[in-house]
């Protein structure tokens, strides 16, 4: 085992601390060093499946052997503490430690994301498929993780890029701690990265295609890895909503400790599964909906088959022109069978695509909690949380679709509307409660168009 695993099994960093007669700053200086000092041994093998043969092996034979394969091997400068590297398919190799599960090495884009809370809510959002996220916060993994937490059953992220190294979990919500959690889910992390440095290529030089990699026996070729990820073919014309949706399914959870009264009258919604994040379902039955989920290739003959009174079109990954080679169609036919349409991310771009407009790849993506949007019409402010890389081009948009949301960072499109249907999306999230309810009026807004098309006998 190593010497994550040893702590774990110690009970925590406080734990294997207090077992040694050391302060946590020792126990980092552990896991940087991957070895605990012999002296410190007797005292860990009185911890119960702690066996001396995961003291010397793991921590010492091997590690020493490995070093001097590394020595002898000019491919694999891999400097001493560290077991794993993220390299950049400009060149940049950036070395660290690597925690989860092991991998030779996970290719896709770049990420960074703003958000100071909610990593494990960020790396299940189905929309981060395809990407390595960064984050920018140092403190990552601090508080564990837990199952009420998760925005979709798998991990969707490719990977973590962390500064500082994970820490014991100190949250009384904790089930499992974050590294373990990673490894259940077959996805690695890496540890001890100037995130602010990969924060700044990414906004000074656009998406950068990079590859992660934290191999079980430690060597790490550094020139196949540059190879691999300049192969990669990045996410524009990639369709990865196939990859994320799930099976048909009734949907009856709403928001948690939820204070909105109960309501008699409910709407049909069906909703459109590119990628939904579970919380943007819940915000939909809080609302007042009965959903129905569908895959994201359910026709629009699945669709009006079940008489719905609205339709949701979810978020998701990948590039919407892909993703609306199929999904399109079946917009625009829901659309003239005059039922009410809401959009939310991916789902905002199809349906401009199916209103007549068309999407392009940002320079600098928009990814964390703490977005600020205007409303075009009312003036007012929202901080919203966001995840996208790709945006609705507002000259392309016809006459009777009209701009209601823009981003106060960039100025791009964050929501429109048409002028002759009820149809309405934004490009943000408003049940991700950066705000905390800022853009909670949006499911309000479909539920009340639905309700007058109910009163009005349409």
């Amino acid at each position: 085992m190593d010497i994550d695993r040893i702590i774990e099994k110690a009970g925590g960093a406080d734990e294997i601390a207090a077992l040694a007669g050391v302060g946590l700053e020792a126990v980092r200086k552990w896991r940087q060093s991957r070895m605990v000092p012999t002296k410190h041994w007797p005292a860990l093998l009185r911890v119960p499946g702690i066996a001396l043969q995961d003291l010397t092996a793991d921590l010492t034979t091997t590690e020493t052997q490995q070093e001097q394969e590394r020595e002898t091997d000019v491919s694999n400068p891999c400097p001493p503490g560290a077991n794993a590297a993220l390299v950049l398919a400009d060149g940049t190799v950036l070395w660290g430690r690597g925690f989860g599960a092991h991998t030779e090495g996970a290719v896709g884009e770049l990420c960074f994301s703003t958000g100071m809370t909610g990593y494990q809510e960020t790396l299940t959002d189905p929309s981060f498929a395809g990407q390595i996220v960064t984050f920018t916060f140092p403190h990552i993994g601090n508080v564990g993780t837990n199952a009420d937490d998760n925005e979709a059953p798998k991990m969707a992220a490719l990977g973590a890029v962390v500064k500082e190294d994970i820490t014991a979990p100190a949250s009384w919500r904790s089930h499992e701690p974050f590294a373990a959690w990673l490894r259940d889910h077959g996805r690695a992390g890496i540890s001890g990265i100037d995130t602010r440095a990969i924060t700044r290529t990414l906004r000074d030089n656009g998406p950068q295609t990079a590859i992660l990699a934290f191999p079980e026996n430690g060597r790490i070729d550094t020139d196949s890895l540059l190879n691999r990820a300049r192969q990669w073919p990045g996410l524009e014309g990639m369709d990865l909503a196939k990859e994320v949706t799930r099976p048909k399914r009734v949907w009856t959870e709403g928001v948690w400790h939820s204070t909105k009264l109960v309501r008699e009258n409910r709407r049909r919604v069906v909703a459109m599964d590119y990628g939904a994040k579970d919380n943007i379902l819940r915000c939909l039955v809080t609302a007042g909906c009965d959903v129905t989920v569908l895959p994201a290739t359910a026709t629009a003959e699945e669709i009006l088959e079940l008489k719905p009174e609205g339709v949701f079109l979810s978020n998701g990954p990948g590039d919407p022109a892909a993703t609306g080679t199929y999904a399109v169609p079946t917009i625009r036919k829901v659309l003239d069978a005059n039922v009410p349409v809401f959009g939310i991310c991916l789902g905002h771009q199809l349906l401009a695509q199916a209103l007549g407009g068309k999407t392009y790849k940002l320079e600098r993506g928009h990814r964390g909690a703490n977005q600020p949007v205007k409303d075009v019409e009312t003036g007012r402010v929202e901080i919203t949380s966001q995840n996208h890389g790709f945006a609705v081009d507002e000259k392309s948009l016809p006459a009777d679709v009209k701009v209601t949301h823009v981003s106060l960072f960039d100025g791009s499109n964050e929501g429109i509307a048409s002028t002759t249907k009820d149809a309405f999306s934004v490009q943000y999230h408003p049940e991700a409660s950066p705000g905390p309810s800022d853009s909670f009026y949006l499911f309000e807004r479909f539920v009340a168009v639905m309700d007058r098309r109910a009163k009005a006998g349409a």
